[in-house]
């Protein structure tokens, strides 16, 4: 789900100072039940590996057409996924840059009463005149089926893990 950025802004988080400057273009949740006391970024990370080898169909068909086009029209150096930047106990950031954007990825994890909320928060610089026409072109690919896919198989996984065993 989509919140206003002011939420996300108002957390204390390491990124808001590194990427100071750098356009925020949304942000997204995800309430995670339960969990317990301990619960870090570090889960969250290994649920969200998790995500990507099971993505939907849809979700890897997306991903493997903007690879075709990446090599086709050399947007991309080699293959370049999101490089980790840093980890902290409960917010990670991780940057990927090559010929159509330069794209930042927040993760945060706050607990409330309850659970979680995982805040996913996407920065995004122009790197050419071609960027703002590129991110209205995926828009609604990310919007509604990428980030809802990936948000919702690490809920999935994080209340499978929740479940006494």
């Amino acid at each position: 789900m989509r919140i206003p950025p002011a939420e996300f802004l108002a957390l204390d988080l390491e990124a808001h100072a590194r990427l100071k400057g750098v356009p925020l273009r949304d942000v997204s949740v995800v309430d995670l039940p339960d969990g317990g006391d301990d619960r870090t970024i570090a889960d969250v990370r290994r649920l969200l590996e998790a995500a990507k080898a099971r993505a939907p169909v849809s979700v890897r068909a997306l991903v493997g057409l903007r690879l075709f086009l990446g090599r086709l029209f050399r947007w991309d150096r080699e293959r370049e996924p999101l490089r980790p930047l840093y980890e902290l106990p409960y917010e990670m950031l991780s940057e990927a840059r090559n010929a159509t954007v330069h794209a930042f990825s927040c993760m945060a994890l706050r607990r409330r009463p309850g659970g979680y909320r995982l805040y996913w928060a996407i920065y995004v610089e122009n790197v050419s005149a071609f960027t703002p026409l590129y991110m209205a072109v995926i828009e609604p690919f990310r919007r509604f089926v990428v980030y809802p896919a990936i948000l919702a198989s690490i809920r999935a996984g994080w209340t499978s893990a929740s479940r006494p065993s």
